[in-house]
C-alpha cells in the first residue's frame, strides 16, 4: 500500500557542539561545524489528512528511532546520486491544547537533518532558506491500516466503511498502526496533507498490481488471488447476517444494530464460532417437533377424535 502524503520543512542553521555528536555517529569522519548545515523538518502527525487516513501516536513514538540515519532525497528516487541529507535526530513533539479530529491531542514526529556543505548542494540549501525547498515527504513501513469504526484492517479486507462517512455520530477513518520500518525522507513538490504526511507501506513498499505489470507470469495468479479474496469477502458479509439473523432467534432481547457492530469487528472463524453458540441456543428456544410421532399410547383413544366435534 503505498500513499503519498507531504509535509512542510523547517529551518536550517550550523550544528551545535552535542548536534555534531550525533552527526560524528553516522559521518565517516569528523566534520567541523563550518561544514555541516543542518535543517528541521516536520515528517508526519496524527491528524487525519485529506486521504482519510492518520498515524496513531504510538505509531509515531515507534517511527521516531527507525528514521535516524535515514536519507533526504528528491521525489522517492531511490539512488545513491539523489541522496542529498541525513537525519541524525528524532522526537515526538506533542500539543495537548489542540485537539485532532480524532479527538486526541495533536503530536508530531520532528526530524533533524544535516548536509555536508559542498559546491554541489550550495543551491538547494540556498532554496532551504529561502523557503522554496520546504515540503518533505518520507516513506515508512506500517502492519496494519485499522478502520476506527469496525477495527478491520483495511490491508487483509474490505469491511464496506467508507472513509470521511459518518457512522452512528463517529467519523470514518483509516489508522495506522504497527511501525516496522522507516526507509527515507524526500523533497516534493506537492504537499497531500495540511501539515504532515508521508508515502506509508505495510509491507516491503511494492504492490502486487506493480510486480505483476513486470512480470506477465504472476498476472494470472493475481487474478486468481483477488477471485479469492472477493468470495472471502462476499463469504464474510453473509456470516454477518446469518450470526444477526441467529442472535435474534436465540435472545429477542438485543438490539439488531448492537449485534451488527460486534459482528462487523469478528473474522470469519469467529463469526462461524458466534454463529454455531447461538444455533444451538435458538435450537433449544424454538425446537423441531415431527408431524407424526411414533411409540406413544393416548389413555383414552376417543379423545383423538375431539377436535372435529361441532
Amino acid at each position: 500500500m503505498k500513499i503519498v502524503k507531504e509535509s512542510r520543512g523547517g529551518s536550517g542553521g550550523a550544528p551545535s557542539r552535542e548536534e555534531l555528536e550525533l552527526i560524528g555517529r553516522l559521518a565517516e569522519k569528523r566534520l567541523e561545524p563550518e561544514e555541516v548545515y543542518t535543517f528541521k523538518v516536520r515528517l508526519c502527525d496524527n491528524e487525519i489528512d485529506r486521504d482519510g487516513e492518520r498515524f496513531a501516536p504510538e505509531t509515531l513514538e515507534a517511527l521516531a528511532p527507525l528514521f535516524v540515519g535515514k536519507s533526504g532525497i528528491f521525489d522517492h528516487q531511490w539512488s545513491a546520486r539523489g541522496q542529498a541529507a541525513r537525519i541524525y535526530k528524532t522526537g515526538v513533539v506533542r500539543e495537548p491544547d489542540r485537539v485532532t479530529r480524532a479527538g486526541d491531542g495533536y503530536c508530531w514526529l520532528k526530524g533533524w537533518a544535516y548536509m555536508v556543505r559542498t559546491e554541489g548542494n550550495r543551491d538547494l540549501i540556498a532554496e532551504i532558506e529561502g523557503g522554496i525547498k520546504r515540503e518533505v515527504s518520507v516513506g515508512c513501513a506500517v502492519e496494519r491500516a485499522v478502520c476506527s469504526i469496525c477495527g478491520a484492517n483495511r490491508n487483509q479486507e474490505d469491511c464496506g466503511h467508507v472513509k470521511g462517512r459518518q457512522y452512528g455520530g463517529k467519523l470514518c477513518y483509516t489508522s495506522l498502526e504497527g511501525a516496522s520500518d522507516a526507509y527515507e525522507f524526500s523533497f516534493v513538490a506537492v504537499p497531500a496533507q495540511p501539515r504532515a504526511g508521508v508515502i506509508k507501506s505495510a509491507g516491503g513498499g511494492v504492490r502486487l498490481k506493480e510486480l505483476a505489470e513486470k512480470n506477465p507470469r504472476c498476472r494470472g495468479e493475481l487474478e486468481r488471488l483477488e477471485e479469492e479474496a472477493q468470495l472471502g469477502r462476499a463469504y464474510r458479509k453473509r456470516m454477518r447476517e446469518e450470526v444477526v439473523r441467529l442472535a435474534l432467534l436465540a435472545d429477542g432481547a438485543l438490539e439488531p444494530e448492537a449485534i451488527r457492530a460486534m459482528a462487523d469487528k469478528l473474522s470469519p472463524g469467529e463469526l462461524e464460532t458466534l454463529a454455531g453458540a447461538y444455533r444451538r441456543q435458538a435450537r433449544k428456544n424454538y425446537p423441531i417437533r415431527t408431524q407424526l410421532e411414533y411409540g406413544q399410547r393416548r389413555e383414552d383413544p376417543e379423545k383423538g377424535d375431539q377436535a372435529f366435534l361441532v
